[in-house]
């Protein structure tokens, strides 16, 4: 019980953590005319050549990355982009807003639009990446960035994310239904964990709060704890008391002689966020924060450094290698959902200064529960075709169509409420007050 409990922590924090390297990329991009530019260049492909193609070919995308004919959607249309720019604001909005968790919206909501699992999981990661790479500042300048640490992690992420994509790609290639099983069942898993653990921890802070005459306001993505790494817990004495050389050595300004840790310990770190990334996409990130921090003894500021060349190279890497050249990415989804997102993070973060904490919470429990409901009401369908389990189509497909509406319905509501937060209080935040 205890271990689960902490797990649950870890997991929170580090989708806390990859929520806040969002919203800095988000600030980056959208304060800066240079990648502005280069953003609606990489868009312009995904609108002016999709309708052209439309035009000439019948609504079919020509024999590139994201177009292979028989991988779901293989057209292009309108609604098809303004549909990912829809999904791309509400990842943003609960992301902005909430400070955790958007990200893990965003393949089951390109499931239940029928796009088959892979297809999401890749175009999830090139999305991921154009951010990564248009978002990434230098902090080899300010010595944030250990790059030995960061090379031998690499090492393991490329090593994970290869076999994760392989293992995907084995499994469609075996039975698309096997693969799109495979994938819900991983999503099942983890937002079932993670969003029950939201749950009682909301629940835990509201008994706590009634007890309190006031209720903490909302922050984007620093809640609580210390993160700085300088003071190390057991787990991270024990691995850095492994001496199989080589040993890696990092955070000198911390520890006169800096600490050290083997590479055997880096690399089965860096393969276990890889392999995450390469089957879920998402890019690894919301894992890298607490396993550096509280598993490996990593300061929270060489951390946030060495992170970036991790989204960077793992999500670029399995989104070309594993699964661009194969033809499971999308771009005009990538592109829409980049955009989307960018505009609904802005507005989930101005909207948190206007919303109480206690609140954030509720919404966080209740958007990773329903993309845990979406997915696992899936599930019977997907195992009912593969033969796992024996069921028919029609209590199979009402199973499935019941979690997509529950599932829509409640970002849909929560997207609602916090856009018309926003503007109902648009005059405070503009005039830059915080509502008591």
């Amino acid at each position: 019980m205890k271990f689960l409990k902490q797990l649950g922590n870890y997991m929170m924090l580090g989708a806390r953590y990859h929520a806040q390297w969002e919203l800095d990329v988000s600030n980056r991009i959208l304060g800066d005319r240079k990648r502005m530019f280069v953003l609606l260049l990489l868009v312009v492909p995904a609108v002016l050549g999709g309708i052209a193609f439309a035009d000439e070919l019948g609504g079919a995308l020509p024999n590139m990355i994201g177009g292979k004919s028989s991988y779901s959607p293989a057209f292009y249309s309108t609604a098809i982009f303004l549909a990912s720019i829809g999904i791309g604001v509400m990842a943003g909005l609960i992301t902005g807003c909430i400070g955790a968790g958007g990200g893990f919206i965003i393949a089951p909501a390109l499931m239940s639009a029928g796009i088959k699992g892979i297809l999401a999981v890749g175009t999830d990661l090139f999305h991921i990446f154009a951010k990564a790479i248009m978002g990434s500042v230098i902090h080899r300048k300010l010595g944030n960035v250990s790059v030995p640490l960061a090379v031998v992690f690499l090492i393991g992420a490329i090593i994970g994310s290869t076999c994760g994509g392989i293992l995907n790609r084995w499994l469609y290639d075996l039975n698309p239904v096997i693969s799109d099983a495979f994938i819900t069942t991983i999503y099942s898993l983890m937002l079932g964990f993670l969003g029950f653990y939201a749950l009682f921890d909301f629940l835990k802070a509201r008994s706590a709060a009634s007890r309190k005459s006031d209720a903490p306001k909302g922050t984007t993505a620093h809640h609580g704890g210390k993160v700085e790494g300088a003071e190390m817990g057991g787990l991270p004495r024990k691995l850095q008391s492994v001496k199989i050389p080589p040993i890696v050595r990092f955070d000198h300004d911390i520890v006169p002689g800096g600490r050290g840790i083997s590479w055997v310990v880096l690399v089965i770190s860096g393969a276990f966020v890889g392999l995450a990334a390469g089957i879920m996409g998402v890019g690894g990130g919301f894992l890298t924060f607490p396993i550096f921090v509280y598993t490996l003894g990593v300061s929270s500021m060489t951390t946030v450094g060495t992170d970036i060349f991790q989204i960077i190279f793992t999500a670029g890497w399995s989104a070309v290698t594993q699964y661009a050249i194969y033809g499971f990415i999308f771009y005009t989804l990538a592109m829409g959902m980049l955009l989307g997102s960018l505009l609904g993070i802005q507005i989930g973060a101005m909207s948190t200064k206007v919303v109480p904490g206690i609140t954030i919470r509720g919404f966080y429990a209740m958007s990773v529960l329903a993309g845990f409901v979406n997915r696992i009401f899936a599930l019977p369908s997907k195992l009912s075709d593969v033969g796992v389990i024996s069921l028919s189509k029609e209590v199979g497909s009402t199973l499935e169509t019941i979690g997509i509406y529950a599932f829509f319905i409640v970002i849909m509501v929560f997207s609602v409420w916090v856009i018309g937060t926003f503007l109902l209080n648009i005059r405070v935040l503009l005039g830059r007050e915080v509502k008591s």
